[in-house]
C-alpha cells in the first residue's frame, strides 16, 4: 500500500499562527488577494490570477509562489499527513488533511484552508541532526523526505536507513542555509541555564552600547537586569529587564505582574525562550510604559546583529563563527 504524502506548512513566519492552527484544527497558506481558489483547473489557470493579484511580482516569485499554492490546491489529499512548527515552543505537531481545499476569509488571517486532525506532538529536541537540517527549509510548504517522516512518526529507522539519510544531508545542507543556522542557535541557547540565560541577555544589551546590572543569583525576584547609560540606572534610557527561561510561553498575568512593577519613567524589555500568548502581546502593547516582548527568535536575531560587539563571555556562552558562501 502507498504510503501517503507527508507536507509540511508552516504557521506564518516563526509560527506565529501556530494558535489558530492547532485550535481550529487547520492549515493554511496566504496570498489572500488572489481570493477563492475553488474553480482553479490548473497551474497556468493559477499563475493568471497571481498575476493579477500581484502585477509586480517577477517570474521567479510567480514560479516560487503559486508552485507552493498549487500543491496547497491541488496535490495535497484527504489523509495525507501534514506538519507545522511552533518556533517558539519548538514543537513539531503531526496531523492528517481531513478537508478538501476551502476558501474561508472569516476565520483567521489567511484564508486558504485545509481541516485536519492533529494526532501527535514531537520536540525538536528529540530529533536527529539530519531531520533538523531536512525541516530547516524556510518555504512555506515542502514535502517531507520518507526518513524524517518517520522519525516524526516514531517509526523505527534501520541502519542502511541510516547511511540513505547521511548522504540526503550533503544536500539538504545547502539549502536554506540561514534558516537552519538560526534554528542551530536557537538549540545551543535551549540548552543553557537560567543563571546562563540570564548573563546572555545581559550581554545581548552591552553589545547593543548599554551598560547592565545583574540581579544576583538566587530565587526569581522578577528584576533581572537593569540596563542603562550609565549602568547606575540614573541616566535615561532606563531599561528593566526580566528573563524567563522555559518551554512555556508566558501569558498575560505575568506580563501584568512584571508591567506593575515599572516606575513611570522606566521602559520594560521581557525575555522569554518559550513565546508569549496573544493575551500577553496585547498586554504588553497597551501598556503605559513602552515595553518589548522578546521571545528566541527575536533574540537569536539581536545575538547575530550585535554578535561582534559582544565581549569574550557572552561570546563564550553561544560561541558563533561566520560561514563564507559563495554568491
Amino acid at each position: 500500500m502507498k504510503e501517503k504524502n507527508f507536507w509540511m506548512v508552516r504557521a506564518g513566519e516563526g509560527g506565529r499562527l501556530i494558535e489558530d492552527f492547532l485550535s481550529k484544527k487547520i492549515v493554511a497558506i496566504g496570498w489572500n488577494d488572489i481570493g477563492d481558489l475553488s474553480k482553479i483547473e490548473d497551474l497556468d489557470q493559477l499563475k493568471a490570477k497571481f498575476r493579477e493579484a500581484y502585477p509586480e511580482a517577477s517570474d521567479g516569485q510567480v514560479n516560487n509562489n503559486t508552485g507552493q499554492i498549487y500543491r496547497f490546491l491541488k496535490i495535497f489529499k484527504e489523509g495525507d499527513l501534514v506538519v507545522t512548527y511552533d518556533s517558539a515552543g519548538r514543537i513539531y505537531s503531526v496531523g492528517k488533511i481531513t478537508s478538501h481545499y476551502q476558501y474561508d476569509p472569516n476565520l483567521m488571517e489567511y484564508h486558504h484552508v485545509r481541516s485536519v486532525d492533529w494526532i501527535r506532538e514531537v520536540s525538536r529536541d528529540d530529533l536527529s541532526t539530519t531531520s533538523k537540517n531536512s525541516l530547516g527549509s524556510t518555504l512555506s510548504i515542502f514535502q517531507i523526505k520518507d526518513l524524517t517522516a518517520k522519525e516524526l512518526l516514531g517509526k523505527p529507522i534501520d541502519k542502511e536507513e541510516e547511511i540513505e539519510r547521511e548522504e540526503e544531508t550533503l544536500d539538504v545542507i545547502k539549502e536554506d542555509l540561514e534558516a537552519k543556522a538560526l534554528e542551530f542557535i536557537k538549540d545551543q541557547i535551549s540548552q543553557l541555564s537560567w543563571e546562563d540565560m540570564e548573563d546572555l541577555v545581559a550581554g545581548v544589551l552591552r553589545g547593543m552600547g548599554y551598560k547592565t546590572m545583574v540581579s544576583p543569583k538566587g530565587p526569581d525576584r522578577g528584576k533581572d537586569i537593569m540596563a542603562s547609560p550609565d549602568g547606575l540606572g540614573l541616566e535615561d534610557p532606563k531599561i528593566l529587564v526580566e528573563v524567563k527561561h522555559r518551554k512555556a510561553s508566558m501569558g498575560a498575568p505575568e506580563i501584568r505582574s512584571f508591567l506593575g512593577g515599572l516606575r513611570a519613567n522606566v521602559k520594560g524589555v521581557y525575555v522569554s525562550t518559550g513565546g508569549f500568548s496573544k493575551e500577553a502581546k496585547y498586554e504588553a502593547d497597551r501598556a503605559n510604559n513602552p515595553t518589548t516582548l522578546v521571545d528566541l527568535d527575536m533574540l537569536v536575531g539581536l545575538i547575530i546583529q550585535h554578535y561582534d560587539n559582544f565581549d569574550s563571555e557572552t561570546r563564550a556562552l553561544v560561541p558563533l563563527k561566520k560561514i563564507y558562501w559563495p554568491l
